[in-house]
């Protein structure tokens, strides 16, 4: 072994706690990086096999009726592969021991035989029997929601007659890897459930023998997506088409992109905060370890070392740390993306779901931190090895000293001397200080950060669930439906309030951009549901123009003022030229206000209805529930307390989980940074403090001294700390920003508290820790120092 090599080791040993400190600092960027871009890949694989799997389709159209001979118009379309037909329509569901209303979609099997496109994988059972019109297949969400097992039956009102169905069955498709009813943005398993059965039994009970009312194609690869469904579009339209749309906005695929995206971007940018912090206090700590080492550099290059061996034998110091650092984050990194695979397996629905960590991500996360570990340590090496031995041999220069604040200012008597060094000693490093107090601020921030996410979380539940949807429930029906509902729906039991809602869908246009989905007409005066703007509360439907929620906006790129070309695609299907009026930044989803009046005086229609919000007595739910049930007109009745419920077992759980690491790995930062802190504050005081000893000072004052310098530090810190982690926090949601949710600027007062509660602990540790190490000050070494 050569002899720097036993040096680097040596070093490393006597700088160990400060190295693991950073090494575990560094570990947590890591395991970030590893656990996210891990799960980001299982995700992914596991859903690109699955579609490979199933075949699933690339474009998808809906109709109200459609000749079977049209399905040859649509294989005819340039650039179609292969097309697949179907009966798709939603019944009301009875389940046992369960009294709300459940929603259930039935869609057509080729029995015998399986689907050409978007195949079921059957987990358990059998197909249905052609001769069986009651057998059915239920996804496999559905079941577990409800504990459902095969010969088990539901009941379902079809086409207005009451029929037992029975589960011969279970399975997944790759059209509901996440599922939810329509219109809704989050999954219900317990009220949604999809069914699968023969067609000849489903088309004769909706009338539909000989056509179909869904479509799904597959395209060749050279194929021009957008000219297969404005051609789509043109073949359906005789028969009620409802718009086609593309795999990219089917609403199962459209959830995981979102998600997939989400992943990407914590996988970014955690571990880059983290990382760059390991990379500060390396910087910090080989600072100041080359200062105390000034004189072996010097002996080194007068025995002949040159610069860049020096440089190379202080950066394999850094990188050594580094590496432990990646071998430990990348373990940490591996248990979490276990469990982070585990929580997603409950909510997308895959055949296999294994987790699996790519090589090319272990060697990523080897690399990144080895180069932090190299970034961090290059400036202070840099600085070291350039100095001539002549000027290394001699110690380091000694502050010059003059009258400071305290005596301008006439504290000098107010103060006890030990604060009165503590302040000096500050005052006279200002980098040094500035640079400590910096460290603390940032592990403030990134506390503050991890911590925010759950107060953003509890803002959405409140803009969207309390201040949006004032609704206790929002009743639907098959078909629109006369105002006259509205005096109906007052009479059911325990209604306190009923108000009335339209929904249309629609092609938005503006250029060369355009986006399917439904336009909102609400009462002018409605206070169920309303179009809630993060910053500027509640705004009324516009009565002329539409109102946009800012994603919408940007997704079209219009503003206030400019206009949009509306195409319906139900009933006459007119077209026109309407005005944005005004753009509500909301925090879910994208949405299209109009007033009701305005609406229907677009569509040139009268007191048509698509539904209609509830208020309720809770008393009287179960009453309620049983009346909608025998309502053959009544599509769905979706309750707003079960939305909640459903946020906060998704999406609040899935961030949850990430949320809680990072507050767990922002702690270890702190920890980490404290620590370091507090130990390059004992090196630097090392010789201060044991000439006090010689000179009568007890070790209780001098402990005063140093432990008072790092409170110092620490009280200094955690305003600049609040500050930034609001700064942070303000930058990092502008990156959560995708159609699915926005999340809002809101930290609660108890979050800076919180994080700063944590640095004072992790502060108060680590100076009790620092503190034993004063009980071995060497003094005789100390009176051997040169000045």
């Amino acid at each position: 072994m050569r002899a720097l090599d036993r040096k680097m080791l040596r070093d490393l040993w006597s700088l160990k706690a400060q190295a693991l400190a950073i090494a575990l600092v560094v570990g947590a960027g890591i395991a970030m990086m590893v656990a996210y871009g891990s799960t980001f890949h299982t995700l992914e694989g596991a859903r690109q096999l699955y579609y490979d799997q199933t075949r699933f389709a690339d474009v998808f159209g809906q109709a109200k009726r459609v000749p079977q001979r049209v399905a040859n118009q649509l294989a005819a379309i340039d650039g179609v592969q292969q097309v697949d037909t179907r009966v798709v329509a939603e019944v009301n569901l009875d389940v046992v021991d369960f009294d709300e209303p459940v929603v259930g979609r039935l869609i057509s099997l080729p029995l015998p035989g399986e689907p050409a496109l978007n195949r079921v994988f059957l987990r358990r059972g059998f197909w249905p029997d052609p001769a069986r019109p009651r057998e059915t297949v239920v996804s496999e969400a559905f079941a577990s929601a409800h504990r459902l097992v095969l010969g088990d039956s539901l009941a379902a009102v079809i086409n207005g007659r009451y029929r037992r169905l029975d589960i011969v069955g279970i399975g997944l498709s790759p059209e509901y890897v996440y599922s939810q009813p329509a219109g809704a943005l989050l999954p219900d398993d317990q009220r949604f459930g999809v069914l699968w059965m023969g067609r000849q039994a489903l088309a004769t009970a909706f009338d539909l023998d000989g056509a179909f009312n869904d479509v799904a194609l597959q395209l060749t690869a050279d194929a021009s997506l957008p000219a297969v469904l404005a051609d789509t579009d043109r073949v359906l339209e005789p028969y009620g088409g409802l718009g086609a749309i593309p795999r990219s906005l089917q609403s199962s695929n459209w959830f995981v992109e979102n998600e997939l995206s989400e992943l990407s971007s914590f996988a970014t940018i955690q571990p880059i905060i983290f990382l760059s912090v390991a990379a500060f206090l390396l910087n910090i700590v080989f600072a100041r370890l080359l200062s105390l080492q000034r004189p072996q550099i010097a002996a080194l290059k007068a025995l002949g070392y040159g610069n860049l061996a020096l440089a190379l034998h202080y950066g394999a110091m850094a990188i050594a740390v580094g590496l432990v650092g990646a071998v430990l984050g990348i373990f940490g990194g591996h248990r979490l993306g276990l469990g982070m695979t585990a929580l997603y397996s409950d909510y997308f629905r895959f055949p296999r779901f294994v987790f699996e960590m790519p090589s090319l991500l272990l060697w990523t996360a080897l690399l990144v931190s080895v180069g932090a570990a190299a970034f961090g340590a290059f400036s202070a090496v840099r600085r070291a090895v350039r100095i001539p031995p002549a000027e290394a041999l001699r110690p380091e220069p000694p502050v010059a000293y003059r009258r400071g604040w305290i005596e301008r200012l006439g504290l000098k008597k107010a103060l006890p001397p030990e604060a009165r060094m503590v302040l000096r000693h500050l005052a006279r490093r200002p980098l040094r200080t500035s640079l400590a107090v910096l460290g603390l601020a940032l592990s403030v921030a990134i506390l503050v950060l991890g911590s925010s996410f759950f107060d953003a979380l509890d803002e959405v539940i409140r803009l969207e669930f309390e201040t949006a949807r004032r609704h206790d429930a929002t009743m639907t029906f098959f078909e629109d439906r006369s105002t006259a509902v509205v005096h109906a729906a007052d009479r059911l039991p325990g209604v306190l309030r009923a108000e009335p809602f339209r929904t249309v869908p629609v092609r938005l246009r503006h250029g060369a951009r355009s986006r399917q989905l439904a336009i909102t007409g609400l009462p002018a005066v409605g206070e169920l549901q309303r179009q809630v703007d993060i910053g500027a509360g509640p705004q009324p439907p516009p009565v002329e123009g539409l109102s946009l929620s800012a994603k919408l906006a940007e997704v079209l790129a219009i503003a206030p003022g400019q206009r949009l070309t509306v195409e319906v695609l139900t009933g006459r299907r007119t077209s026109a030229e309407v005005p944005v009026t005004a753009v509500v930044e909301e925090v879910m989803g994208l949405s299209a206000i109009m007033e009701l009046g305005a609406l229907q005086q677009l569509l040139g229609e009268e007191e048509a209805l698509s539904g209609i919000h509830l208020s309720f007595d809770r008393r009287a739910g179960n009453q309620l529930f049983r009346e909608v049930k025998a309502l053959p007109t009544v599509a769905s009745l979706a309750l707003t307390s079960a939305a909640v419920e459903s946020f906060r077992n998704t999406l609040a759980e899935n961030l949850g989980v990430m949320i809680f690491f990072n507050i767990l790995f922002g702690s270890v930062i702190a920890t980490g940074v404290v620590y370091n802190t507090a130990r390059v504050t004992l090196s630097e005081l090392q010789r201060d403090l044991a000439s006090l000893r010689i000179l009568g000072f007890t070790r209780r004052e001098i402990s005063a001294i140093l432990l008072g310098e790092l409170a110092a530090i620490t009280f200094l810190a955690l305003p600049v700390g609040a500050l930034l982690g609001f700064a942070l926090t303000a930058m990092t949601l502008t990156m959560f920003d995708n159609e699915l949710m926005r999340l809002p600027l809101a930290i609660e007062p108890s979050t800076f508290g919180g994080a700063m509660i944590i640095v004072l602990v992790a502060a108060t540790v680590s100076a009790l820790l620092v503190r034993r190490r004063l009980r071995r000050l060497d003094l005789v070494a100390t009176l051997k120092t040169r000045e």
